[in-house]
């Protein structure tokens, strides 16, 4: 159903670095720009994480459920479920600790680079997990989150949401849980997704209850592809009750990498676009639409803004628009949108 079988030599073509039978690590297209250019992705403008310091990894790379039209991933998945062989949590961190700093290392030798800048690149302070797979089917991921947390690392964990014991064996939790929300409705999920798994659906739906009472920063990611997913606003507030989390992010497909090879540049959405569909979504939650990046084309909604910063990375200036984009702030920005709570 997906692509071929995985291939190491491919994935390390395309940058990835293996650090294991079934983790690996890729450096980040926004942290090799923070590095270059001072820039960070929307995840520092919206959570104050700093891209250089980020690791974007994998704890199980051929394994996910689900094979998503619009994943830029190599979707070459030998399991479906949990990993029946596995690495050690030890051995998976330090070993993409190292390949981290091997990945970067030519970048100490760039005239634009700030050495002082690549100095702390050297040291990650955040991991990202999710850089394919779905991570919730590595068997001892809670052992891998207290070795990070022990080190003072903090972790995203993006999870397609189709494992609900995974996520109720969470312990301890990521420092924030990503569940992606991709589809409106369960025939649009099937289309979209192709699961391998025929209550897939009914799998997502459990894991959006089970999200209202986590005690971690809880986001709902929707992924908009035009003419397959976005639209249906009504069914993803419904979606988005189940599970209350503290933030929204309604953000349009990117045509890149294997989607390429499954969708076409005509299903990639406009950010004004995205921003209507943000917008109509805010008002019927109720969630104030607070922030927007333009260049990842994505929206953030937040249950309470105040809350929106990780604990300590409270920036003095927001990057780029150096605001937050607040009430009527919003259709400056993107020409055509009403404010939030305004009719039309």
């Amino acid at each position: 159903m997906g692509d071929q079988d995985l291939n190491p030599a491919l994935l390390e073509d395309q940058g990835y670095q293996l650090t294991g039978k079934h983790s690996a690590v890729k450096v980040c297209y926004w942290t090799a720009k923070a590095l270059t250019e001072g820039r960070h992705c929307y995840k520092g403008r919206f959570y104050g994480i700093e891209s250089h310091r980020c690791m974007q990894m994998s704890p199980s790379i051929d394994a996910c459920n689900l094979h998503c039209r619009f994943c830029w991933r190599y979707q070459g998945w030998e399991h479906e479920e949990t990993l029946e062989e596995f690495d050690e949590p030890a051995t998976i961190l330090s070993r993409s600790l190292e390949a981290q700093r091997r990945l970067l290392s030519g970048f100490g030798g760039n005239d634009r680079v700030d050495p002082e800048r690549f100095r702390e690149s050297q040291a990650p302070r955040h991991v990202a997990i999710s850089l394919t797979g779905e991570p919730t089917f590595y068997p001892k991921l809670n052992e891998f989150l207290a070795l990070c947390h022990e080190r003072g690392i903090t972790t995203f964990l993006v999870t397609n949401g189709t494992n609900p014991d995974g996520l109720r064996q969470l312990d301890p939790l990521p420092t924030q849980l990503y569940c992606s929300v991709t589809a409106p409705n369960r025939e649009v999920f099937r289309r979209l997704t192709l699961p391998a798994q025929e209550d897939a659906w009914d799998r997502l739906t459990e894991s959006l209850r089970l999200l209202r009472d986590l005690k971690t920063r809880r986001v709902i990611r929707h992924t908009l592809v035009k003419g397959w997913n976005l639209g249906w606003e009504e069914e993803y507030a419904a979606l988005d009750r189940l599970a209350e989390p503290d933030f929204i992010e309604p953000k349009g497909y990117v045509y890149m990498g294997r989607s390429r090879q499954r969708l076409t540049r005509d299903h990639v959405p406009t950010h004004e676009e995205v921003g209507g569909f943000a917008h109509r979504l805010a008002g019927l939650l109720g969630y104030p639409l607070v922030d927007e990046a333009p260049d990842s084309k994505v929206y953030l909604l937040a249950r309470d803004p105040s809350r929106r910063w990780l604990p300590g990375r409270e920036p003095a200036r927001l990057p780029d628009l150096g605001r937050t984009v607040e009430g009527d702030l919003l259709p400056m920005l993107v020409p055509g949108l009403a404010a939030p709570g305004a009719p039309g």
